[in-house]
C-alpha cells in the first residue's frame, strides 16, 4: 500500500470529530426526550451523563488506535482483537447504518431547518443534492476535501455561540420548569424513559471516533489521536449543554414537544419570525459540515474492507490523491436511498442501537488487548483505566437493555444487520476461498 505523502493535520483531524458530532442529534431530539421528561436539571444531566461516557469511550478508543493504527475504525479493531469476521461486521454495520443512516438524518434535518425557513424546498431533494454534491467534492482532492471541512466545521462552531448568546440576550421567555432538581427528578433516573433519552443523547454524540475511520491519513497518528479525541469531544459537550440549555429558556415545553426542528422553534420564540427563519437558516448550514464530515469518515471503512476481501476489491481504488471515489460514491447512494425510503425517529432509534452495540465491543476490545499480549508500554494507554472502558461499557449496556424492553421493533431490526453481516461474511469466505 503506497504511503501518503500528504496528510489531514491534527486541526482538520479534531474539525472532523467536531463536525462529526454536532449535527442531527442536538438539533432534533430534544422535542422526543421532552415526551417524558420536564425538567431541565433532568435534561441537561442527560447531555452530561452523554458527553462522561463519550469521553470515556474516546480515551479508550485513542488507546486502541494508537495501539493498532489503522484506518477502519471498530473495523480494524474488533477483526484483530476478536475475530476477522466480527470486523467484517463492523464495517457492516458502519456503512449500511453507521454512516448512511446519519447522514441521511443529518441531511434530512438540513432538508427541514430549510423548509422551515424556504416552505416552497422540496425538503427531501435539497437533502438528496446536499449528499449528492458534498461527496462529488469529496471525491477532488485532498486539500479541497480537508480545507472545507475545516471551513465549514469553524463557521459551525461561531454560529452555535452567536445563536445561543444572542437567544439568551434577546429572549423575554421565562422558564416555566425548575431549574434546579426536585424530588421527583430523582427516580426519572432509573425509569426506562430516561434510558431512552439517553440512546438519543448517545446517538447526538457519536462521532466522537471518527478519526479512527482514517487513521492512515493523519499525520503522527500514535502521538496525536489521543488529543484529537479528547479536545474533540470535550468541545462538543460544552456545545451541547449550551444549547440545550438555550433551547429550554427561550422557548415553552409545548412548543418543542415532539418537534424535529427545535432550533427554528426556539429561535422564532427568541428573535419573532423574521429572526427565527434567518437563523434557521443558519442551523442549516450547521448540518453541511456534519454530512460533509461522515462522506470523509464513513468511505474509508470500504476501502479497507477492499483492501480485505478481494470480492470488495474495487471499494479500496482511490484517485491520483489516494481518495476512495467508488467508496465514497457508494456512502453517497445508499444514504439517498435513506433520505428517500426512511421516516426519522424509527430510523433514529434504530440506528442508535446499533451503534452502541458496535462500540460495546470495541471498547471492551481494550481488555481483549491487554489480554492477547499486545499492549505496547511506550504508546498512550488508556487514562483511568480499567475504570475509564467500564464507565462507558455500564452506561450503554444499561441503554441497550433498556432499548431491548422499551422499543423491541427498532432493536430487533438491529439485530437484523448484524445477522445479515454475519451472512455475508461467510458468503465471501465462500467465495474467496
Amino acid at each position: 500500500m503506497t504511503e501518503l505523502t500528504q496528510k489531514f493535520d491534527q486541526k482538520t483531524a479534531i474539525a472532523i470529530v467536531v463536525a462529526n458530532m454536532v449535527g442531527t442529534g442536538v438539533f432534533t431530539s430534544l422535542g422526543f426526550q421532552l415526551l417524558d421528561i420536564q425538567s431541565v436539571s433532568m435534561i441537561l444531566l442527560l447531555w452530561i451523563i452523554g458527553g462522561i461516557a463519550a469521553l470515556c469511550g474516546a480515551l479508550t478508543y485513542a488507546e486502541l488506535g494508537a495501539q493498532l493504527p489503522r484506518s477502519g475504525g471498530e473495523y480494524n479493531f474488533l477483526g484483530r482483537l476478536y475475530h476477522p469476521s466480527f470486523g467484517f461486521v463492523s464495517g457492516w454495520v458502519s456503512i449500511t447504518v453507521g454512516f448512511a443512516a446519519p447522514i441521511a438524518l443529518a441531511a434530512m434535518t438540513f432538508g427541514a431547518y430549510l423548509g422551515a425557513v424556504l416552505p416552497d424546498i422540496n425538503q427531501t431533494l435539497a437533502a438528496s443534492l446536499l449528499v449528492i454534491l458534498l461527496g462529488l467534492m469529496h471525491c477532488y482532492s485532498r486539500t479541497v476535501s480537508g480545507k472545507t471541512q475545516l471551513i465549514f466545521t469553524l463557521l459551525k462552531v461561531v454560529l452555535i455561540l452567536i445563536f445561543s448568546v444572542a437567544a439568551l440576550t434577546f429572549s423575554d421567555h421565562e422558564m416555566t420548569m425548575p431549574k434546579l432538581p426536585v424530588a421527583s427528578d430523582l427516580g426519572s433516573l432509573s425509569s426506562g424513559a430516561f434510558a431512552v433519552a439517553l440512546i438519543y443523547v448517545n446517538y447526538a454524540y457519536t462521532g466522537w471516533n471518527a478519526a479512527t475511520y482514517l487513521i492512515d491519513e493523519i499525520d503522527q497518528p500514535a502521538k496525536r489521536l489521543p488529543a484529537i479525541l479528547m479536545i474533540g469531544t470535550v468541545m462538543v459537550m460544552g456545545f451541547y449543554v449550551l444549547l440545550n440549555y438555550v433551547f429550554l429558556a427561550v422557548a415553552p415545553i409545548e412548543a418543542l414537544q415532539g418537534k424535529v426542528e427545535v432550533g427554528v422553534i426556539a429561535a422564532e420564540f427568541a428573535f419573532g419570525s423574521l429572526g427565527g427563519q434567518l437563523m434557521g437558516l443558519m442551523l442549516s448550514l450547521l448540518l453541511i459540515s456534519t454530512v460533509s464530515a461522515m462522506l470523509m469518515a464513513g468511505p474509508r471503512v470500504l476501502q479497507v474492507i477492499g483492501q480485505d476481501f478481494p470480492i470488495f476489491k474495487r471499494l479500496a481504488k482511490t484517485n491520483d490523491d489516494g481518495l476512495p471515489q467508488i467508496a465514497i460514491l457508494t456512502v453517497v447512494a445508499l444514504s439517498v436511498a435513506f433520505v428517500l425510503t426512511s421516516s426519522f425517529e424509527s430510523v433514529l432509534v434504530f440506528s442508535g442501537f446499533v451503534l452502541s452495540l458496535n462500540t460495546l465491543f470495541t471498547v471492551g476490545g481494550v481488555f481483549r488487548l491487554r489480554a492477547k499480549g499486545l499492549l505496547k508500554k511506550d504508546i498512550y494507554q488508556t487514562l483511568g483505566y480499567p475504570v475509564t472502558p467500564l464507565i462507558f461499557l455500564g452506561l450503554t449496556l444499561w441503554t441497550l437493555i433498556y432499548i431491548l424492553i422499551q422499543r423491541p421493533e427498532e432493536a430487533l431490526a438491529g439485530l437484523l444487520v448484524v445477522a445479515v453481516g454475519f451472512g455475508f461474511y461467510w458468503v465471501s469466505g465462500r467465495l474467496k476461498g
